[in-house]
C-alpha cells in the first residue's frame, strides 16, 4: 500500500507514521472542560502543551457540537475563532491548523485572513450546500465526516449491524461529490458519536480497517473522552483517558492516521507503542 500525502501549502505531509492532532476549543461549554479555552493567556498554554508533547496539528473550534450544545451564530462563532486564529498565524506559524466548522463562510474567512490549511467539516457537507465548492475553491485539504443527527436506520442500542456498510455508501457518495469539483486531499472520520448508538459506534470501530483498505484517503479517528468509552465503562468523562487510550491503540492497529485527541501526550505513547510492536512483527 502506497504512502498517503497530504497537500497542505505545498508541504507534502507524509501519513507513514500516524500523526496526532491537539484540540484546542475556544468554547465556554464543550464537553471536557481542559479543552475549553476562552482567554489568551490559556489559549497560549494550551497551544505550548500540544506542541511541547510532540502534537503537530492544531484542531480550533468555536462550536460545541456535544448533545444538547446551544445553537451559536455566525458572527460568534467567528468573535470566537478569530482572536486564536491571529494569535496562531502571528506566533505559531509552523503549526498546522485546521478550523472545527460546518459553515462555509468561517472555512473560506480562517483560510484567507488566517492561514488556517485544513477544513474539519463535522457535518460531512449537510449543514452547509456551500462548504464542497468553498473547499474546492480554496484548495486545501477537507476532513469528510460522517454525520447524522439521528442513529443510523433507527436502530437501537443491540443492532449495530448495518452502520458500516452505510458509512462506507456515505463516503463513497461524498468523495464522488468532492471529486468532481477537483478537491484532492481528503480525509475521512467514521465519525464516532455523531447520530450513533453505543453499539454502532464499536461495531464501526471494530470494522476500521476496512476504512482503509477501501479509500485511499487518509482516516481520522476522533474517540477521544467520548460517550461510547464513559458509558460503557460506567464512569465520568474525567475518568475516560484510560479507555480512550485504549481505543486509540486500537484504532492505530486498524489503519488510523490521525488521531483526533484532548491528551497528545497519551495518544503519542501509545502511538510510539504501536509502531514499535508493528517494526518488529514485519
Amino acid at each position: 500500500m502506497k504512502t498517503k500525502l497530504l497537500n497542505i501549502k505545498g508541504e507534502l505531509l507524509s501519513l507513514e507514521k500516524p500523526i496526532v492532532m491537539g484540540i484546542l476549543n475556544v468554547t465556554p461549554d464543550s464537553f471536557f472542560p481542559e479543552s475549553r479555552q476562552t482567554n489568551e493567556n490559556k489559549v497560549i498554554q494550551r497551544i505550548e502543551t500540544i506542541r511541547s508533547e510532540e502534537g503537530v496539528w492544531i484542531d480550533v473550534g468555536g462550536y460545541s457540537t456535544r448533545p444538547d450544545a446551544m445553537d451559536v451564530s455566525p458572527e460568534d462563532e467567528w468573535q470566537r475563532l478569530e482572536p486564536t486564529l491571529r494569535l496562531l498565524m502571528k506566533h505559531y506559524p509552523e503549526m498546522r491548523v485546521s478550523v472545527d466548522t460546518f459553515r462555509a463562510d468561517i472555512a473560506k474567512r480562517a483560510v484567507e485572513d488566517y492561514g488556517v490549511s485544513i477544513i474539519n467539516d463535522i457535518s460531512g457537507g449537510s449543514r452547509d450546500p456551500d462548504m464542497f465548492e468553498t473547499v474546492a475553491e480554496l484548495n486545501v485539504p477537507y476532513v469528510l465526516t460522517h454525520y447524522s443527527d439521528q442513529p443510523q436506520n433507527g436502530c437501537n442500542d443491540t443492532d449495530g449491524k448495518q452502520i458500516t456498510e452505510d458509512v462506507m455508501l456515505y463516503f463513497a457518495e461524498k468523495l464522488h461529490l468532492l471529486r468532481l469539483l477537483g478537491v484532492k486531499d481528503v480525509i475521512i472520520d467514521p465519525g464516532f458519536g455523531f447520530g450513533k448508538t453505543l453499539e454502532q459506534n464499536y461495531e464501526l470501530l471494530s470494522n476500521l480497517n476496512h476504512f482503509s483498505l477501501l479509500f485511499e484517503c487518509p482516516l481520522c479517528v476522533g474517540i477521544s473522552r467520548k460517550r461510547m468509552i464513559y458509558n460503557l465503562l460506567d464512569c465520568s468523562v474525567d475518568e475516560s483517558l484510560n479507555g480512550t487510550t485504549v481505543l486509540n491503540a486500537y484504532a492505530l492497529l486498524n489503519g488510523a492516521d490521525l488521531l483526533r485527541v484532548h491528551e497528545v501526550k497519551a495518544a503519542i505513547e501509545a502511538l510510539k507503542l504501536i509502531d514499535k510492536l508493528i517494526q518488529l512483527s514485519r
